[in-house]
């Protein structure tokens, strides 16, 4: 079975635990669903699922090509503890990954599309990005170099990615001494957070410990709620935006920078950086907490019956899609990756009434 049809299997539960924390929500009076939102985040997933098909052989190649030429030995698939040291070494090696995709601009800009939701919620995890191939595989190559083998590689990253979904949530509390360990959704909701006293901090995927062990983990704070969603607020539905914004914003100040090593400094450098002259010439606003205002454009009836029909259309088809993909030629995949972005732009045009679009253009104030 491929790691697509594994997903394909697990997105009922997904869609039900999603139902299941909206009802529990709705009965507490703490319901931390909208509808355009939701959509949005489920469906840049599936979107990152889809195109990913494209792409899966560049990363499991090169990692089957490095394990094949540089490996120190060849482990044994068939051995338990094998298995769990790939699952504790892939969790290290996420936690380098997603720390660096806090810290370098070129990384962030990809990451980004994970944490532009200003909701948190289920649907929030399912919200992934769609160009993490480009520069994900380096930061896993240690586990070739050691033998780990391909395919208990591969499992090994499914497992860590599917153990992320349940912490996305705001209606499971502090969980003792789980917390200090594992990663949780308390630790997970600072990780989201922009927040200053929660700003770039606990990144473990599986494990916790590797913050508290280099010095990364902060403690939710119950006098201080986070605050979701990004510092450069997205502000749009637009699944093909939402994953290239951050690119489109570096690549415009490398175009204005004077400098030649400030354009490639831009890239490399920590998200926010720009340069001196660049700044100067195109200021942005200093972001203030005290000034967030939610995304949050009117949407008709009409309008969200449509999107929510055209939804359930593209997420049949993605799930049809999936579950064939390793039937397809190149040309049918391709062909269904455009079908399914040219179904997920036309929910984004409806759940963005054309009033809200000319306010966005119009509005001057940062919102997260």
């Amino acid at each position: 079975m491929t790691s697509s049809q594994i997903i394909v299997l697990a997105t009922p539960l997904f869609l039900a635990l999603i139902a299941l924390e909206w009802a529990v929500g709705v009965a507490r009076g703490r319901n931390t669903y909208r509808l355009a939102d939701a959509i949005s985040s489920i469906g840049l997933g599936a979107l990152s699922q889809v195109s990913g098909v494209l792409v899966r052989v560049f990363a499991i190649g090169l990692y089957t090509l490095a394990y094949e030429h540089v490996a120190l030995v060849r482990l044994p698939a068939s051995a338990l503890w094998v298995w769990l040291a790939a699952l504790v070494g892939y969790d290290l090696c996420y936690y380098a990954y997603h720390r660096a995709g806090h810290r370098v601009a070129v990384l962030w800009a990809a990451h980004a599309v994970h944490h532009q939701s200003e909701d948190y919620n289920l649907s929030t995890a399912l919200r992934q990005t769609s160009s993490g191939f480009l520069f994900g595989w380096l930061f896993y190559l240690p586990l070739a170099v050691l033998g780990v083998p391909p395919p208990v590689f591969a499992a090994v990253a499914l497992i860590d990615l599917l153990y992320q979904y349940w912490v996305h949530t705001e209606q499971i509390g502090r969980l003792g001494w789980f917390d200090r360990w594992f990663c949780a959704p308390s630790n997970h909701r600072v990780h989201h957070a922009v927040n200053d006293r929660y700003l770039d901090r606990n990144y473990g995927g599986i494990l916790i410990v590797w913050d508290r062990l280099f010095g990364t983990f902060v403690e939710e704070d119950a006098s201080e709620p986070c605050v979701y969603g990004t510092r450069t607020p997205l502000r749009s539905w637009n699944p093909l935006w939402a994953n290239l914004q951050v690119y489109g914003e570096l690549a415009l100040d490398s175009w204005r920078a004077r400098s030649w090593a400030d354009k490639l400094r831009v890239w490399l450098a920590a998200p926010g950086w720009r340069p001196a002259d660049v700044a100067a010439r195109w200021p942005k606003p200093a972001f203030d907490l005290t000034r967030v205002e939610r995304y949050d454009p009117p949407l008709a009836r009409r309008a969200a019956w449509a999107a929510a029909l055209l939804f359930v259309a593209m997420l049949a088809a993605s799930l049809l899609f999936l579950w064939n993909a390793h039937r397809l030629d190149g040309w049918q995949t391709a062909g269904g990756v455009l079908g399914i972005g040219a179904l997920l732009w036309a929910i984004a045009a409806l759940t963005t009434p054309r009033p809200a679009r000319a306010a966005l253009r119009a509005a001057d104030r940062p919102l997260v």
